[in-house]
């Protein structure tokens, strides 16, 4: 049969349906038929595709079916294959944005907690800053928000204001870091300072290094360690009573291996020699005891070192960072009640407690100021004299963040 050549509309020849169909046994010469030009239809369908020809056979096992629809029906649509590779992305994407947003939101959730109370800038004749950072840690006898019932639970007393049970000076340097422990009975002076409240000049003093702080808070007390030690301080962080206690019971408790059997009525404890995990009120008692020790208030800052580094350790743990159901509440606890200076940012925090996990991984040092008298007959009673010899030489190492090679003893 002679072929009937299809004309292009609009070149003066019959329009396209007016040719007449082929009957359905016969193929065009086994080809495959030229697709119709578009009329400007995007969803027209001529039920054929470029994979199809025309024939017989092409229908299936049956041989003459133009498909499942029976002769003359049309073929299903080709199936476009999902693209996985843009479903993945667009997940990627999607759990980025909402892990960023998560990241931000609690950084500036937890930022707002910090109180920022301490203006180092007020505190008068600092000496130069040297190399690594140094913090100042205090642990003051804060009864803040306490109810009675706390205070006889945890054994506080009721005494106002607030005094420091324990001060650690911490170095964060490139060649390990270091913490040195400051007796609060150490007999210092106590330089001349501006009285917050006169305003009037009080003259310089000698005195128990608490006693800068009992009676002028945090800007003396950085003022009395820098005269004392030529060390500048770069950041403060105090934590009371109750904060201290909270934050232990937040991140689940410490494990911690207490040296020996220790009770005393005055802070609450009664410990067995061994390993055990300690709760926040059994924590409080173990670092405030400094009666019934051999060594008194020099054995309560060996464990009051040794008990930190364990509380760091556990609060950086990825078992805590990495589970939202205790890294909340840790958080909420520890900030709630952590009394900073106005310039410490909370990746300063971070930095902190990162650096008291690494001293009790064995990546720095833990030791108490050198001592010369360890009961120094005062004007005050007995106090902490130190080795100035030795003194200089750590704080010198300190300063240009040297290896520290002087001890305790």
């Amino acid at each position: 049969m002679p072929q009937v050549r299809r004309s292009a509309p609009g070149a003066g020849g019959p329009p396209p349906y007016d040719e007449p169909p082929l009957p359905p046994d016969l193929s065009p010469r086994g080809t495959v038929p030229r697709q119709q030009a578009s009329q400007g239809y995007d969803d027209y369908d001529d039920g054929y595709n470029t994979g199809q020809v025309y024939g017989r056979g092409n229908g299936g096992p049956g041989g003459g079916d133009h498909g499942p629809g029976g002769p003359g029906g049309r073929g299903p649509r080709p199936v476009r294959p999902k693209n996985w590779k843009r479903r993945i992305t667009i997940g990627l994407v999607t759990l980025i944005v909402l892990l960023l947003a998560v990241g931000i939101g609690t950084y500036f959730w937890a930022d707002s907690k910090l109180r920022r109370e301490v203006d180092l800038s007020k505190v008068e004749d600092r000496p130069s800053g040297g190399k690594g950072t140094n913090y100042l840690i205090v642990g003051s006898d804060s009864r803040e928000g306490m109810s009675d019932a706390d205070k006889k639970k945890l054994h506080t007393g009721s005494a106002d204001g607030r005094r420091t049970d324990s001060m650690i000076l911490l170095h964060v340097g490139e060649n390990g870091n270091t913490m040195v422990s400051l007796p609060r009975d150490s007999w210092v002076t106590i330089p001349a300072f501006t009285g917050s409240e006169s305003g009037n000049r009080i003259p310089q003093s000698q005195n128990k290094l608490n006693a800068s702080y009992s009676s002028e808070g945090p800007g003396l007390l950085v003022r009395t360690i820098e005269y004392n030690t030529g060390l500048k301080i770069d950041h403060y962080a105090e934590i009371g009573f109750d904060g201290f206690a909270n934050l232990v019971d937040g991140v689940g408790g410490v494990e911690i291996d207490i040296p020996q059997d220790m009770k005393d009525k005055k802070s609450g404890n009664d410990l067995k020699k061994g390993k055990q995990t300690l709760n926040g009120q059994q924590a409080l008692a173990f670092v405030r005891q400094r009666y019934g020790l051999a060594g008194g208030d020099l054995d309560r800052t060996k464990n009051q070192q040794k008990f930190l580094s364990a509380l760091a350790n556990k609060a950086a743990s990825p078992s805590t960072i990495m589970n939202p159901f205790k890294l909340y509440p840790t958080m909420g606890a520890g900030l709630d009640n952590l009394v900073v200076d106005k310039d410490m940012s909370l990746w300063d925090v971070k930095d902190m407690f990162f650096a008291m996990k690494s001293v009790s991984g064995g990546d720095g040092k833990q030791m108490n100021m050198p001592i010369s008298n360890p009961g120094l007959a005062t004007s005050k009673g007995s106090a902490v004299q130190w080795d100035m010899a030795k003194v200089k030489q750590l704080m010198g190492e300190l300063k240009n963040d040297d290896k520290v090679t002087v001890s305790s003893n």
